[in-house]
């Protein structure tokens, strides 16, 4: 992939995940301020590689789930936005001001819920808090009833699979078909690790249509995950 493709596709997914329809060559002509050929070329390419798709005819791109996961491995340290950092002070003082673990952790979900317009969910103990179902299924990609079924089996079966599977990273990214369940629910999972009195695998995080604000989702659930393991372990 040329550094022009790889831009092309970033400005697909921001531009995709703010606008949910599919985005076309003459909006991407003029944020790059080149002929409306050169960037029908450039998607064909991307198209022919497999990180765009047009959904139908006429219609404009839309990214896989190989094209977010270019974008989520290749996303820039970049310091954080405005928005960012009043994310994570809000997060910051609903964690500090939670008194008991168990508000804590569920303070810091709601707000995420609040900041992403996602379901956030964390483990307490051995049960998964989960908030914002509406959030999710609110979503324009889960008005088919079909895919509504594919997402509840996925919420149906995550708390078992975080107990067995344990991920160990302080971040992960489980981005559509990666997911290990619900592969077909057209989803994102963006989860922390944390430590807190119940365990030292505790997570924290999000679940949304693979539509999603990666960077800022991203620097909030691992921003989340550091506030209460800070807290809770202080």
């Amino acid at each position: 992939m040329t550094d022009r493709q790889a831009t092309i596709l970033a400005a697909i997914v921001e531009q995709y995940a703010e606008v949910a329809s599919p985005v076309g060559s003459s909006l991407m002509a003029k944020v790059f301020n080149v002929s409306s050929a050169t960037i029908r070329a450039e998607m064909a390419e991307l198209e022919r590689l497999g990180y765009i798709y047009q959904p139908h005819t006429s219609a404009g791109r839309v990214p896989t789930d190989k094209g977010y996961r270019y974008y989520v491995n290749n996303l820039a340290e970049t310091a954080d936005t405005a928005a960012e950092k009043r994310g994570e002070r809000a997060l910051t003082a609903r964690v500090e001001g939670g008194g008991l673990p168990e508000r804590t952790i569920r303070n810091a979900v709601d707000t995420l819920v609040e900041l992403t317009h996602n379901l956030g969910l964390a483990t307490i103990g051995n049960q998964l808090y989960m908030s914002g179902l509406s959030n999710l299924f609110g979503q324009p990609e889960f008005i088919d009833g079909a895919q509504v079924q594919q997402v509840a089996r996925l919420l149906d079966n995550l708390e078992p699979w975080l107990r067995e599977a344990a991920p160990n990273e302080p971040l992960s990214v489980y981005i559509g078909a990666e997911n290990p369940i619900g592969r077909s629910a057209q989803c994102s999972l963006i989860i922390s690790r944390f430590r807190s009195p119940y365990s030292d695998r505790s997570y924290i995080g999000i679940l949304g249509p693979t539509r999603q604000s990666y960077r800022d989702v991203m620097s909030l659930v691992e921003h989340a995950g550091r506030a209460l393991e800070g807290v809770l372990y202080e």
